[in-house]
């Protein structure tokens, strides 16, 4: 007979008068009215009707001097010069892979856009067009840097630098791009034992950090060693709380996932989904963040 498990009504925490700061954004629906004023510059997700700016999308409105826009709280993503993401090879093409990244168009990866094995830098040859299947093939997945974005919006992407290249083995995580904060850095090792990497394009890989990091290979070696269970616990843990994190509309950064981990760890792997669990775990990473900033 299966278990079934019985949860009683418990108090919610009260956070601290600091939290009301997270409120101040202004949220409108489309076809909400922005301003009637017409001194503004129409952004990204409005229009202009009768003199009145009115946003197209659901979101948050942001204003930049007389620019205002509206961030969409769901989006797929759009691509920026220099961001990182982490995409999985779809199709292998001449000269190119077709990568998906949570772009409304398949992300392509150049074959002269990536380093060959060994880091060398050469000329592509016929002899590395006919090796593409050895370097990357169909359903891997690859962290990789925004090159170049087209007209028609798709991303052209490389992987020049040692720190991007073939993802080994690790758990994906796939959440809105809205909610992966820009930082300058988007590869972190955790104090906890676990390394991730925050996609701008709202795809996460949480993996156990290298003991040593392997340069000499140009980012094609995977690990495939079993993972011990403590690792996979910590991994299992840390994606759990960016579950509860996006749940509850909470910012994606190492130190918002740092103090949901730390909150999260009176409590099992597996409670942490249960709704009451959640929500007191994120309530004390966002009190938490409210005292950071003050």
């Amino acid at each position: 007979m299966a278990a079934i498990t019985m949860r009683l009504p418990v108090p919610r925490k009260v956070v601290g008068p600091s939290a009301s700061r997270g409120g101040e954004k202004h949220l409108v629906a489309p076809g909400d009215t922005i301003t009637t004023d017409t001194g503004y510059m129409r952004g990204h997700g409005t229009y202009v009707e009768e003199e009145k700016l009115i946003a197209s999308v659901a979101g948050a409105v942001e204003r930049v001097n007389k620019l205002v826009c509206v961030r969409a709280l769901k989006t797929r993503y759009n691509g920026e010069v220099g961001d990182i993401v982490v995409g999985r090879v779809t199709e292998v093409q001449q000269k190119r892979w077709k990568v998906e990244t949570n772009s409304r168009l398949d992300s392509v990866l150049l074959l002269s856009s990536m380093n060959l094995p060994g880091g060398e830098l050469r000329r592509r040859s016929a002899e590395d067009e006919l090796a593409m299947r050895d370097y990357l093939q169909e359903g891997d997945l690859i962290s990789a840097e925004v090159q170049s974005v087209f007209s028609d919006g798709a991303v052209s992407l490389h992987t020049r630098s040692l720190k991007y290249g073939k993802l080994g083995q690790g758990v994906l995580v796939r959440v809105s791009p809205s909610l992966v904060k820009r930082q300058k850095t988007h590869f972190h090792d955790l104090p906890c034992g676990a390394s991730v990497i925050l996609g701008n394009n709202g795809f996460i890989w949480i993996y156990p950090t290298p003991e040593q990091k392997d340069e000499e290979a140009g980012g094609f070696t995977t690990n495939l060693e079993p993972v011990p269970l403590a690792d996979r616990e910590v991994i299992s843990r840390l994606r759990n709380c960016i579950v509860a994190l996006v749940n509850q509309q909470l910012m994606l950064f190492d130190t918002s996932i740092l103090y949901c981990y730390e909150a999260s760890l009176p409590h099992q792997i597996k409670d942490i989904l249960k709704p009451e669990v959640m929500e007191e775990i994120v309530l004390e990473t966002r009190q938490r963040l409210l005292d950071l900033e003050g």
